[in-house]
C-alpha cells in the first residue's frame, strides 16, 4: 500500500490516534506492511514501529516530525 508519509504535526493531528497506537502496539518484527484493508493512520503506526525496530530506515521526513513532536511536548504548558 502506498500511503503518503506523515511529516507534519498538522498531518499527525488529523489521524485517528487510536488506530496509530493500535498498529504500533500490534506490529511485530516481520509483520508485513498493512494492505488496503487498513487506512493511513494504521499504516503510520505500523511504519513507526518498524522504524523503531530497525526493520525499515528512518527517513528525513520522519526525523523532522519526531523533532517537531518532541519540541511540542517540551513547550507544552504544565497543568
Amino acid at each position: 500500500m502506498n500511503f503518503k508519509p506523515v511529516v507534519t504535526l498538522a498531518d499527525l493531528d488529523s489521524l485517528n490516534q487510536d488506530l496509530v497506537a493500535e498498529a504500533y502496539i500490534s506490529a511485530k518484527r516481520g509483520d508485513p506492511e498493512p494492505g488496503s484493508n487498513r487506512g493511513r493512520a494504521y499504516w503510520h503506526g505500523w511504519r513507526c514501529r518498524m522504524m523503531d525496530l530497525g526493520e525499515i530506515s528512518i527517513d528525513d521526513g520522519h526525523r523532522r516530525l519526531v523533532r517537531a513532536y518532541v519540541e511540542r511536548l517540551r513547550n507544552k504548558p504544565s497543568t
